[in-house]
């Protein structure tokens, strides 16, 4: 098993990168939230790995968090739940808040992430509520305000809508000390979508 690679970031280009390991090129499928924390390419990186091996195919995930790939292996043992609609899952939100959504029983957060249907979401509940850490409080206006609104415009884009149309409504939900979720959450309740 793979546990962690560290090297030098040769190619990112979601949901695939490339990281050159003392002249070994490994190929991983990474979520978002890896994509927004990786460094440029030619710079070195650390990732943790996951590896699925199955009848006709090895691929490799990375992560930058342990949360992240803790997460990914608990998705992954759900009946119902294979490595893409983990890395979805994971690409939509933290797992902080996916911990919130599974313990609130938030179905609807859930079926809003793209192949994720209200079922789906409600066996995710089922299965996993009790199961995961109790999330970490996020502080309101965490992070660079820069920083929030590129986080909310990929999250937002995560969840199907296109980068114009995320970026614009980004642009008109920020504020000066929100952070990212509080700026997702109003842009999607100016879309009459429920935060």
């Amino acid at each position: 098993m793979i546990g962690r690679l560290k090297g030098t970031l040769v190619a990112k280009q979601p949901p695939s990168l490339l990281v050159d390991v003392n002249g070994v090129g490994y190929e991983l499928d990474a979520p978002m939230s890896t994509f927004y924390d990786l460094p440029a390419a030619g710079q070195p990186v650390t990732l943790l790995t996951h590896l699925v091996v199955r009848e006709d195919s090895q691929t490799l995930y990375g992560f930058m968090r342990e949360a992240d790939r803790a997460l990914f292996r608990r998705l992954i043992r759900v009946s119902g739940i294979g490595a893409r609609m983990a890395l979805s899952i994971l690409s939509g939100m933290s797992a902080d808040e996916f911990a919130r959504c599974i313990e609130a029983g938030d179905v609807t957060a859930l079926s809003r992430t793209p192949g994720i249907g209200k079922k789906t979401a409600e066996r995710l509940i089922v299965e996993m509520r009790g199961k995961l850490e109790s999330p970490v409080p996020t502080a309101p206006g965490g992070g660079a305000p820069g920083d929030a609104r590129t986080e909310a415009a990929g999250a937002l884009v995560a969840l199907g809508y296109k980068p114009a149309e995320a970026s614009k409504m980004v642009e008109q939900a920020a504020e000066a000390d929100l952070g990212a979720e509080q700026i997702i959450r109003k842009a999607l309740k100016s879309r009459g979508a429920r935060p």
